[in-house]
């Protein structure tokens, strides 16, 4: 982290880090300096289990992004209200087979009234699966009655996901890089910054198999394609037929970690109020904004428990960096949930 835990890395400046790896799991990586990440500086980071690859399962990535031709510091400037919209500008082209002009970024037409649950508050040109969009997918070959692992990765700089395996059955297996006890389903929710696991077996005979994520609170959908070596691909739309709604806390309260922390007593609780100001677009800690802030102090050994209030009409994903943590409780039922290291704290 710049300026927080090392001095950033200058351009041209190589930095080499060397650590022993103690867990397996899908991770992505991202710039945390300015905003380099909502210019899409990500990638995945795969650790792979030597016995889980030996089993013969293929595994396939997914890296969700959301592209605007727009300037980052121009959109974020837009939503705090510090400047006007872009005049109409040169048409440009990027991978993925779409092109559009680089006045087709717009703000999302929001209310700002804080009462009123905040889905999307920026038009993207477009998503992305693995820096294409569904005008020119990523087709991987699959063969029939081959068991897959899709790691989703959720690396938008503001959209929620709905995830939709369409005519495949599929199991969630893991979320953050740790294990869950499976549950199946054919629709999924991914927050900003989370992965999710969906283990699926395909059918015998030949078939293509799309595999689609939609922006919440938008009908724009991006995905990539599985398909048998004589299948014939389908033509796929960037949008989808209907708007996609809110995610929720329902799956959130399904999932179930396969190997929960301890129990033992918590030993201190911190209150963590999420603040913010939507006409200005800042927000903050205990009404703290960054770098002005009281720390959270903690002691080495300790049992501490995190309470989130969402003091806000937006969900914001809340992540502890070098850390997972266990869900236990959701406005006042408690259960023994999934290990993150980010979660999405719904509004209010």
């Amino acid at each position: 982290m710049p300026y927080v835990t090392q001095a950033p890395i200058k351009p041209g400046e190589e930095r080499r880090y060397d650590f022993p790896i103690v867990q397996a799991g899908t991770f992505w990586m991202h710039s945390h300096f300015g905003l380099q990440e909502q210019g899409m500086m990500t990638a995945p980071l795969i650790l792979n289990d030597p016995v889980a690859s030996a089993r013969g399962v293929r595994d396939v990535v997914v890296m969700l992004n959301d592209f605007t031709f727009r300037k980052p510091a121009d959109i974020l400037a837009e939503l705090r209200g510090q400047a006007s919209q872009a005049k109409a500008g040169a048409t440009t082209k990027m991978p993925g087979g779409m092109e559009q002009a680089t006045s087709g970024m717009a703000m999302g037409g929001k209310t700002s009234s804080m009462d009123k649950p905040d889905l999307s508050d920026v038009t993207y040109d477009a998503l992305l699966s693995n820096r294409r969009t569904l005008a020119d997918p990523e087709v991987v070959r699959v063969r029939p009655g081959q068991t897959v692992r899709l790691r989703l990765i959720a690396a938008g700089s503001g959209t929620n996901f709905f995830i939709d395996t369409g005519r495949l059955d599929a199991q969630a297996v893991a979320v953050d890089g740790e294990d869950i006890v499976p549950f199946a389903g054919r629709r999924f929710e991914l927050a900003v910054a989370q992965r999710l696991d969906l283990r699926l077996r395909l059918p015998a005979g030949e078939g293509a198999y799309p595999i689609l994520a939609q922006g919440e609170g938008t009908d724009l959908q991006t995905g990539l394609v599985l398909a048998t070596p004589k299948a014939r691909l389908p033509t796929l739309r960037q949008q989808a037929e209907t708007v996609a709604g809110a995610l929720t806390n329902a799956q959130e309260r399904r999932l179930r970690a396969a190997r929960s922390l301890p129990a033992r007593p918590v030993d201190r609780s911190l209150q963590v109020a999420l603040t913010g100001d939507m006409a200005k677009y800042l927000w903050g800690i205990n009404g703290q904004l960054w770098p002005n802030i009281t720390p959270l102090e903690v002691n080495q050994g300790e049992r501490v428990e995190l309470v989130f209030a969402n003091q806000t009409g937006m969900a914001h994903p809340m992540h502890l960096h070098g850390h997972t943590f266990q869900v236990t409780e959701i406005d006042g039922q408690t259960f023994s949930g999934a290990r993150w290291d980010t979660v999405l704290v719904m509004p209010r």
